[in-house]
């Protein structure tokens, strides 16, 4: 059974993480140098994103955003995902991904792109029912 009760879905997708980036966040290194240094983090573009969007700068967010996204999905592809199923926000190394989405609807909707905003709405309850709510989108 996968972890939201379908019997017959995919497994869910737990990323391994990258545990320099995290801790260099948790330390408090700049997240831009986090990213530099480590460009294919999720949490990196994460964190970005979510302080241009806290400042305002809803445009530079997306592009953070959308960067952190694709990171993600490349990650959870190798991983075993095939585009569809279980990403569960429990589980700490698939926060940075689900962030990333999470931060990309809602500048998506701030700037009228509706079905974008729809299209990461869809991707979160897909991922996890309860990661909109979590992420404080929908």
């Amino acid at each position: 059974m996968t972890s939201f009760g379908d019997l017959l879905g995919p497994q869910p997708t737990l990323l391994p993480g990258d545990d320099e980036a995290e801790s260099a966040l948790l330390n408090h290194t700049a997240p831009e140098e986090v990213a530099a240094a480590h460009p294919t983090a999720s949490v990196a573009w994460a964190y970005l994103a979510e302080a241009a969007l806290e400042d305002g700068r809803t445009i530079t967010a997306y592009a953070y955003a959308r960067t952190g996204y694709h990171r993600g999905l490349d990650q959870l592809r190798r991983n075993g995902w095939k585009g569809f199923g279980p990403v569960p926000y429990s589980h700490e190394p698939n926060r940075g991904f689900l962030r990333c989405v999470a931060v990309l609807a809602r500048a998506a909707q701030s700037i009228g792109e509706t079905d974008e905003y729809a299209r990461c709405l869809d991707l979160l309850e897909d991922c996890d029912p309860r990661a909109a709510e979590q992420l404080g989108v929908g």
